[in-house]
């Protein structure tokens, strides 16, 4: 609740007026009766017990704060439901983002001496005990007194920094994009080195005249920080590197406290340090004074305010579970992802070979060369078949035939509880419950290296408002990938392909009966050469065969008729698509026909079945297109520049949008989801799906249009499968497991 002017607060102190209002709360100008003098008071209106609790702990330590670069903070105050308020030195002057507009850019000197005082004020806020953290550094918040006098304003976001060990405590957090470090967006922990990226973003503002890039997003590689002596080439080429520096993304990359960044800015300019506190710059003119002082607001994001200070501040909730986790930037884990991956395949091709190897000597003895044989332990040799046993290398081995082994049933009965689907689109899941229904399978085990398919129940369809709860995704959580189906409603999950060679690539029938995908699949692959269409019923049984050639057919995508299956080959030596009709399995139909340098892949239905969307690579990048269903009129629909590639289009269920992920082309960077119209062909340039997730590929449509299902990870080490309100919103995470879970695709709602 605003304070009214004449206010009297704690009987104590006049509100005079409002110089400002932002999303925690406003600061006020008063003055305290019982002194005589004016004061500044910052509200908070966070006013839970925590809050409360830890707002009286961080006022007693930042009431004892004495440095002549720091505002005194005299009194809290706590009113119940009111809210809180810290009661410190009123600053008279103009902050640094006025000055900034007033001026333009400063000068090389004045950025130094700005930075030297921050950096003292920092130095002694990080060495009290325990250390206290600014975390809201930025030009609003740099106040130059009428005498040319420094002062870093604003502890109404201080941290009180318990240890590396221990998460944060602090009510409410503030992001002010450009000045903030990627960490601070709740991706790790925040520590000293926090502050010295944000007071390096804020010495670039003053000496560029522009906010940098944002922190988060060049962590995520989505941008650049450009050059500080592209923006001002008077910047001397040593305070560039001083500034750019303690703007790493990387903390370990940054000056590790702020007493070495504020040397090197002051080895910059040659200057000789000096003592604390004795730094100043020109005084502001005396027409500044009449600016309301802004310095000590906690910016909210209406459109007024981002008016004023050009960015807004992000609020984030108060408990951050990665907080307490050290900065990995997304390349390093990609490369760990890849290394990982690469322990994993050589993990298998042991595995492989050591079965292969046991094969040999249980079920054809005979190939083992005699010398080999003898080496063999003689405790080993009673597991071994016989003609290994009675080996010896001073006598013939008995001509005698092993009995062969009994036939032995194998019963398995399983059962899963349903639980009753929520009414609400945001459902909580606990993931990853193998289960079988209510079933017993018995089957006869033989001494044959034939697999039998696994054949399980179908799962009953829970449609809630209308939509499918259930996705079929592929899993190599078994060792080779296999086709599961997974219901959100009652948590259980059943696998439907048992393909020796793996199988991945799901696609739905249109009346959610049956399946289409690939095999061989030995993972997540980007083409999959040799690879063959197979169609299944929903509960493993009726295994077809599509026609297929050398070369690989995958990419499977079932028309909305369900009549038709296009699909990717590779029978023309090059990635072309073709349609296949159920009705004529063995007679695929080529639509596509690319020039000599040119591959078209990745086909997906529109929702009335009369065009397809698809990935044509040409000129090195691969690009977005638009075609009939029979292949005729294509058209490419986006233009993203050879700096990107566009792939994995998909129409959405109820609008006229196409969803594409988009990567680039010459560097890493994580996937971004991007959508444009499929029938306006003015607009040439896709829009950036905002959704706050660090994977995002393989996107698929529930039924109503209302949800999307995904493959991503969130800690970087495996692929999960995820699904969100189709706004980006509400993500629930449905498999844990540590192998891969990828390629999701929603089940359609069965037809009566």
């Amino acid at each position: 609740m605003t304070l009214d002017k004449n206010t009297l607060l704690h009987n104590r102190y006049r509100i005079i007026e409002i110089l400002g209002q932002g999303g925690m709360g406003s600061v006020y100008r008063a003055v305290d009766e019982n002194l005589g003098v004016e004061i500044a008071l910052k509200e908070n209106l966070f006013t839970t017990d925590e809050y409360a609790r830890q707002f009286r702990l961080e006022a007693v330590i930042l009431a004892n704060l004495r440095h002549p670069n720091l505002p005194r903070v005299s009194d809290h105050i706590v009113l119940g439901d009111q809210g809180q308020y810290l009661v410190m030195d009123f600053i008279e002057g103009e902050d640094l983002r006025f000055r900034m507009e007033r001026l333009g850019m400063l000068t090389e000197d004045d950025a130094v001496h700005i930075g030297a005082a921050i950096c003292d004020a920092l130095t002694y806020l990080h060495s009290r005990k325990p250390p206290i953290l600014h975390r809201d550094i930025k030009p609003g918040n740099v106040k130059i007194t009428p005498d040319g006098h420094i002062f870093l304003v604003d502890f109404g976001l201080a941290k009180i920094y318990q240890s590396a060990s221990q998460a944060t405590t602090t009510g409410a957090r503030a992001m002010t994009p450009g000045y903030s470090p990627p960490e601070q967006y709740g991706t790790a922990r925040t520590d000293p080195r926090t502050d010295v990226y944000s007071l390096g973003a804020t010495l670039y503002a003053a000496l560029s005249g522009v906010i940098p890039e944002d922190g988060l997003a060049r962590a995520m590689d989505n941008a650049q920080l450009t050059p500080l002596r592209k923006r001002n080439s008077k910047v001397s080429r040593r305070l560039a590197a001083a500034i750019e520096k303690a703007m790493a993304v990387d903390p370990s990359d940054r000056f590790q406290n702020s007493e070495d960044f504020k040397k090197a800015l002051l080895s910059a300019k040659s200057k000789t340090q000096q003592l604390a506190g004795n730094y100043v710059v020109a005084p502001p003119p005396p027409e500044a004074f009449s600016q309301k002082d802004m310095s000590e607001v906690a910016s909210s994001t209406d459109t007024d305010n981002n008016k004023e200070n050009n960015v807004g501040k992000v609020i984030v909730p108060p408990v951050q579970k990665h907080e307490n986790q050290p900065f990995v930037s997304p390349l390093k884990k990609q490369k760990e992802r890849e290394r990982k991956r690469r322990f994993a395949t050589i993990r298998f091709m042991f595995l492989l070979l050591f079965l292969l190897i046991a094969g040999v000597l249980y079920f054809a003895p005979g190939l083992v060369p005699p010398n080999v044989r003898a080496m063999i332990p003689p405790n080993l040799r009673e597991l071994i078949p016989f003609p290994l046993v009675v080996l010896d290398t001073a006598t013939t081995t008995p001509s005698v035939t092993p009995s062969p082994l009994p036939t032995e049933t194998l019963t398995v009965t399983a059962t899963s509880t349903p639980i009753p689907p929520t009414s609400t689109p945001t459902r909580t899941f606990t993931p990853t419950k193998i289960v079988l229904p209510s079933a017993t399978v018995t089957e006869a085990v033989q001494p044959t290296a034939t697999s039998t398919s696994l054949v399980v129940p179908i799962l009953p369809l829970t449609p809630v408002e209308g939509e499918s709860d259930q996705i079929a995704y592929a899993s190599s959580r078994n060792g080779m990938p296999q086709i599961y189906l997974v219901d959100l409603s009652s948590e259980a999950v059943v696998q439907i392909t048992d393909m020796p060679e793996g199988a991945c690539q799901p696609s739905w029938s249109p009346d959610g009966m049956r399946l289409v995908f690939i095999s061989p699949c030995k993972g997540m692959d980007d083409i999959y050469h040799n690879a063959g269409l197979y169609i299944i019923n929903v509960d493993g049984s009726g295994l077809i065969s599509i026609d297929t050639v050398p070369g690989g057919d995958f990419d499977p995508s079932w028309s909305p008729d369900g009549k038709t299956i296009a699909f990717t080959s590779l029978r023309t030596n090059k990635m072309e698509i073709f349609t296949v009709s159920l009705d004529n399995l063995s007679s695929p139909t080529q639509i596509t026909k690319g020039g000599q340098a040119v591959d078209s892949r990745q086909p997906a239905w529109s929702p009335d079945g009369s065009q397809i969307v698809y990935t044509v690579k040409r000129v090195g990048v691969y690009q977005i297109w638009l075609m009939e269903k029979n292949g005729a009129n294509p058209i490419q629909i986006v233009r993203s520049g050879l700096a990107f590639n566009d792939y994995l289009p998909i129409w959405s269920r109820n609008t006229d949008t196409i969803l594409f992920n988009q990567r680039c082309a010459t560097k890493f960077c994580a996937p971004y989801l991007m959508s444009i119209s499929a029938s306006d062909r003015t607009v040439l340039q896709a829009k950036r799906f905002n959704v706050n997730v660090v994977t995002i590929e393989n996107i698929d449509f529930s039924p109503d249009g209302e949800f999307i299902t995904y493959e991503g990870g969130e800690t970087g080490e495996n692929t999960d499968i995820f699904y969100m309100d189709a706004t980006g919103s509400n993500r629930i995470r449905i498999t844990t497991d540590p192998s891969f879970d990828f390629h999701p695709d929603w089940r359609p709602v069965l037809v009566p």
